[in-house]
């Protein structure tokens, strides 16, 4: 068996991404926001990929990439962001909460296609491009739940086990072209898909609002705060540095050590 020597990156310092393109999914807010802006304070052209229009135009507008309204419901449209990527931070997520028993199978199909289509379809289409060069790195924002299961969120848990799997095989086949992919696993996180899980919760629980993120959603976390989305965001800026270019096929939790116990 033959073995491929690659030269090491530079040492770790400062990330810095001048003359490479990066496609953000879900960029209008939470998550992929902060992806957005910390990749490109660190030098990229970022693809300000989403739906809601004015949010991608208002990021624009302040200088952290280019708008491209893109419903990643349409997989020709996903894979078209792709081409010409050096980073693909695969972002874009929904959920829906309901027993399997009473799950749309509509919606767990439209959940299946945003959420493990549409980052095949990216990442296919942004992998020659990787090749020729030499170097990509891939960043699929997972999950806890890729990691772990919850009640009620069977769509939700079978994509991000699915991205999970999908990183890895692309870690195998990518790495002697010098391009890495791994996932980001947070817990929960400060956005507006969390922040209508807590209203639905309190709702549910007959509790108030401010105490369901202890009691409900971090009751199996040691670590009992909510993560911001930039903590969120300089993990994945950690996975595109120099630091990083020996971690492939891996998966960084972020869960305040709710997976450990």
């Amino acid at each position: 068996m033959t073995t491929t020597e690659q030269r090491p990156e530079p040492p770790a310092g400062p990330l810095d991404l001048d003359g490479r393109t990066a496609v953000v999914t879900g960029a209008a807010s939470g998550i992929g926001r902060a992806c957005a802006l910390r990749l490109s304070a660190a030098g990229a052209d970022v693809l300000l990929v989403d739906r809601d229009a004015d949010g991608v135009e208002g990021l624009a507008a302040d200088g952290a990439g280019r708008p491209r309204i893109v419903d990643l419901d349409d997989p020709e449209a996903a894979a078209a962001v792709g081409e010409g990527a050096d980073i693909v931070v695969n972002n874009a997520g929904m959920q829906t909460v309901a027993p399997v028993k009473d799950f749309p199978p509509e919606r767990f199909a439209l959940m299946m296609r945003v959420m493990v289509e549409s980052p095949f379809r990216i990442v296919r289409s942004a992998l020659p491009h990787m090749y020729a060069r030499g170097w990509g790195r891939i960043v699929n924002i997972s999950s806890v739940h890729g990691l772990r299961a919850s009640p009620y969120k069977s769509a939700y848990t079978t994509a991000k086990h699915a991205l999970e799997g999908f990183s890895k095989a692309v870690a195998a086949e990518a790495a002697r072209h010098g391009v890495t992919s791994n996932c980001v696993c947070p817990g929960y996180v400060r956005t507006p898909l969390v922040e209508g899980q807590i209203a639905e919760q309190a709702a549910a629980h007959g509790i108030p609002a401010e105490e369901v993120a202890e009691r409900v959603l971090l009751a199996r976390s040691p670590l009992k705060r909510l993560l911001d989305p930039e903590e969120v965001a300089e993990a994945v800026a950690y996975l595109c540095g120099p630091g990083a270019s020996f971690v492939t096929g891996s998966s960084l939790v972020l869960d305040g050590g709710w997976s450990a116990t």
